[in-house]
């Protein structure tokens, strides 16, 4: 039987910040870990802790200071930003808490907009678009615009706009931040259905009840990894 390769493997990583004056300040320091297809990780951390300057190096919008991520088997830390565009592109889902939707297209035109740089025609767009709101609970909203639905629809079209190009991982940053605690819940209950059938989710979060939907956990302090292993053995070691 073939070895399962990681879909993410980072070591050694880190950031630094360079400011006038020659002063610098380390935000990401010497981390490393692996993730395997089909798990669904939980990254935790106070503001200011560095989750969210590692999720954007692993999500491809920044680039290490040194160490190695390697994407699918594929060393991105020193591509230019042509080249992350394309990773992107072709091997990331992203879902961010503002929904980041364009208010005055149709939803199906917001869930299409990926393909649009990948060259696929109007057609095919729509076909797949349709397929993706299905898959989030969405059909039959096509044509509204994201003003005539709610928050909690509007973050189901972000999922499924972050789905439409197959990608081998969806990136979730603070996805539940502008929702209210039963949204919430439907939309985390929404990525662990993903998850089940073996999309490998990473989210960034520092709320715990959203944190619980993840098998594991890695949590960042200070700019280096504290904790990487079960959710629930933490909770149990934390007295939770």
């Amino acid at each position: 039987m073939a070895e399962i390769q990681p879909v993410i493997e980072v070591c050694d990583l880190c950031k630094t910040y360079y400011m006038a004056g020659g002063l610098s300040q380390s935000v990401l320091k010497h981390i490393s870990f692996t993730i395997y297809p089909g798990e669904f990780v939980a990254i935790m951390g106070h503001s200011g802790s560095g989750k969210s300057t590692l999720m954007n190096i692993l999500g491809c919008l920044d680039r290490p200071t040194s160490g190695t991520y390697q994407l699918s088997g594929e060393n991105v830390s020193d591509k230019d930003d042509e080249a992350l565009a394309i990773v992107r592109g072709q091997k990331i889902g992203f879902v961010f808490q503002n929904f980041n939707l364009l208010m005055k297209r149709t939803i199906a035109d917001n869930v299409s907009l990926p393909l649009i740089y990948q060259g696929v025609g109007d057609e095919e767009r729509r076909q797949r678009a349709v397929e993706m709101l299905k898959k989030v609970g969405l059909e039959g909203y096509e044509d509204r615009l994201p003003s005539q639905i709610s928050g909690g629809m509007q973050q189901r079209v972000a999922i499924a706009r972050a789905l439409i190009n197959n990608p081998s991982i969806i990136f979730a940053d603070e996805p539940t931040g502008n929702l209210d605690s039963k949204t919430s819940d439907e939309i985390m209950e929404l990525f662990a259905k993903l998850n089940e059938h073996g999309i490998t989710i990473v989210l960034v979060t520092h709320e715990d009840d959203v944190a619980d939907y993840a098998k594991r956990m890695i949590k960042i302090m200070d700019g280096e990894k504290a904790y990487d292993g079960l959710r629930a053995d933490y909770k149990e070691n934390q007295g939770a």
